[in-house]
């Protein structure tokens, strides 16, 4: 890779992504590459970006933000997660870079490879950190609601499996759900707003709790040994790493979702 001559890339631009399954995902590319090399990149949760084209930028509200606004907004009190599984994030102008320095790569090289890019192997973070990050932003930097008055958040009640997390729900939410229900369709919606509030924050929470059920209790790393290999091979070859920086190592988890993540996520996600 030694006087490839790349350049700073300067858009950070997604096309859409479709899922298929491993078995589609082999039968496409077999069909299609023809004698052409194929090289995947591979991202995990991809989140604002590290440092460019500035800290912090999101084009939207995707995976774990929607629980983070979530909980921001007060909607959020209890979650069903393991608190001690790794959850794995990458900055997206770090999975910018390790595509570039990719393509450069295997420019002339035949060549059919898969590059995990991700920070479950090399600089964990884990959900339990997730919530303390979030606990002490939105504390400190409270959002405003509706009528203007900030915000106020605890401690959410974490619950170790779906089960218990059903169950807690049943109880503690929806059986006095049912009674305002009723008691707001007896007296012609006397306590409309309180039970419109809490109609969306149930909502919120179960729709939250089905769509991460998948990840919030996922054990598996994933390996990043393939793009350890391009990083020590960019290196050699003289790329710019402090332009093309692609390795999580370099994070201060607290510091990128404190100061870099979360006001991010705010000014250009959730406020637009």
């Amino acid at each position: 890779m030694k006087n490839l001559g790349i350049k700073r890339a300067t858009l950070y631009g997604w096309p859409n992504t479709y899922v298929f399954t491993k078995a589609m995902g082999e039968m496409l590319v077999e069909t299609l590459k023809g004698n052409m090399s194929v090289v995947i990149v591979r991202p995990t949760i991809v989140t604002s970006t590290f440092k460019e084209p500035f800290p912090g930028w999101v084009e939207c509200l995707r995976t774990i933000d929607s629980l983070i606004v979530a909980y921001g907004k007060g909607k959020l009190t209890c979650f069903a997660a393991d608190l001690k599984a790794v959850f794995d994030v990458i900055p997206a102008d770090m999975v910018v870079n390790a595509m570039l320095v990719a393509m450069v790569a295997h420019a002339n090289q035949p060549d059919d490879i898969i590059y995990h890019v991700g920070s479950s192997v090399r600089n964990p973070v884990r959900y339990g950190n997730l919530l303390d990050y979030c606990l002490r932003y939105f504390t400190e930097k409270p959002l405003l609601n509706k009528d203007g008055n900030p915000v106020k958040v605890g401690k959410i009640t974490m619950l170790g499996n779906m089960t218990s997390f059903h169950r807690y729900m049943f109880i503690r939410y929806l059986l006095p759900f049912k009674g305002l229900e009723l008691a707001n369709a007896v007296l012609c919606k006397y306590f409309q707003e309180m039970y419109l509030d809490l109609s969306s924050k149930i909502r919120t929470v179960m729709r939250l709790a089905d769509l991460y059920q998948p990840y919030l209790f996922f054990h598996g790393i994933f390996d990043n040994m393939n793009t350890e290999k391009l990083q020590s091979a960019a290196r050699q070859g003289g790329v710019e790493m402090d332009v093309f920086y692609f390795d999580p190592k370099m994070i201060d988890w607290e510091d990128y979702f404190m100061n870099i993540h979360f006001p991010g996520t705010i000014k250009y996600a959730f406020k637009r």
